[in-house]
C-alpha cells in the first residue's frame, strides 16, 4: 500500500507515506487506491481511498489536505483544514501537528521534507515545469519562515518517471538549457532522432543541493515501468480516458 524513505523513517515523531495503487477500493483504470480530487473517477470512491490513506497517517480524513496542483512555483502554508476551496498551489508547508500535508503525483516528482529539531514539515509536487521555474526553493523558503534551517533539512524524492522512461523532444530539451546551460548534464541522447531523455529525479536532487538542502534519500521507483504506480504518460501511450493519482503525504505526530 505504501513505501517509506528510510531517512525519513529515522525521525521520531513523524509519519509519511508513498502510497502505491494498491488497497483502495477505485476499479477500472483507477484500480484500485486512486487520491485524485481531480480525476473523473467515482468521487465517493476516492473519499473512501483517501479515508483509508488518512487512516495509515494517524489522522482525520478532513485533516489529510492537499492542494490545487497547477505545475506553479506557489508554496503554501497549512494550519488546519482548508476553509473554502482548496489553494492553488504545488506545496504545502505546516508546523500543526496531527495535520498530514500530501500532493499528488502520476509521473511527477512528490518531495517530503522535514526539518526534525524545528518540527517543520514540507511536501512539494515537483513536476518539471515547477521544478523549473523553483518550487523546490519556494518550499525550502516557506519552511524557513516557520523556523526550519536549510541545513537540517531531510528531503525524501519518491516515485517519479525516471530517465530511462522519460522521452522528450528538442525544443523540452532548449528549454532547460536556455534557463541554464549546466541543465544539459540532465539529458541523454534518445533512441529517436530529435529526442532526449530528461533526468527528472536528477534535476530535482541538484536543485535541492543548491538550495541547501543535503540530506537527501531517493525511493528510486520509475511509476511508467511499475504497474504498482500510476503513469499518466504510460496511459496516454495506452490510449486510457484517464488515470489514477497517487497521494505523497507527511505528518507530524501529537506530541
Amino acid at each position: 500500500m505504501m513505501l517509506a524513505s528510510p531517512l525519513l523513517s529515522a525521525i521520531p515523531g513523524l509519519r509519511h507515506a508513498f502510497f502505491t495503487r494498491d488497497g483502495g477500493v477505485s476499479g477500472g483504470v483507477y484500480g484500485s487506491l486512486n487520491g485524485g480530487i481531480g480525476s473523473n473517477d467515482d468521487p465517493a470512491h476516492v473519499a473512501e481511498n483517501r479515508r483509508r490513506m488518512a487512516e495509515q497517517m494517524g489522522v482525520r480524513p478532513e485533516h489529510l489536505l492537499s492542494v490545487w496542483q497547477v505545475h506553479s512555483p506557489d508554496a503554501v502554508v497549512a494550519s488546519g483544514p482548508w476553509q473554502s476551496e482548496r489553494p492553488r498551489a504545488d506545496a504545502m508547508v505546516t508546523r500543526a501537528e496531527g495535520l498530514a500535508i500530501g500532493v499528488t503525483a502520476a509521473d511527477c516528482g512528490p518531495i517530503l521534507l522535514a526539518d526534525p529539531t524545528a518540527r517543520v514539515i514540507g511536501a512539494a509536487h515537483a513536476g518539471w515545469k515547477g521544478a523549473l521555474t523553483g518550487i523546490i526553493e519556494a518550499t525550502v523558503e516557506t519552511m524557513e519562515k516557520l523556523g526550519a534551517e536549510r541545513s537540517g533539512i531531510a528531503a525524501a524524492i519518491g516515485p517519479l518517471i525516471r530517465q530511462h522512461s522519460y522521452e522528450v523532444g528538442d525544443e523540452f530539451v532548449e528549454r532547460f538549457i536556455e534557463a541554464d546551460a549546466d541543465n544539459a548534464l540532465f539529458f541523454i541522447p534518445g533512441e529517436r532522432k530529435g529526442h532526449a531523455m530528461f533526468d527528472l529525479a536528477g534535476f530535482i536532487r541538484t536543485r535541492l543541493e543548491n538550495a541547501g538542502v543535503l540530506m537527501i534519500d531517493d525511493i528510486g521507483v520509475d511509476t511508467y515501468s511499475d504497474d504498482r504506480f500510476y503513469s499518466y504518460r504510460r496511459s496516454v501511450h495506452r490510449n486510457e480516458p484517464d488515470y489514477g493519482r497517487h497521494v505523497h503525504a507527511i505528518a507530524l505526530e501529537r506530541a
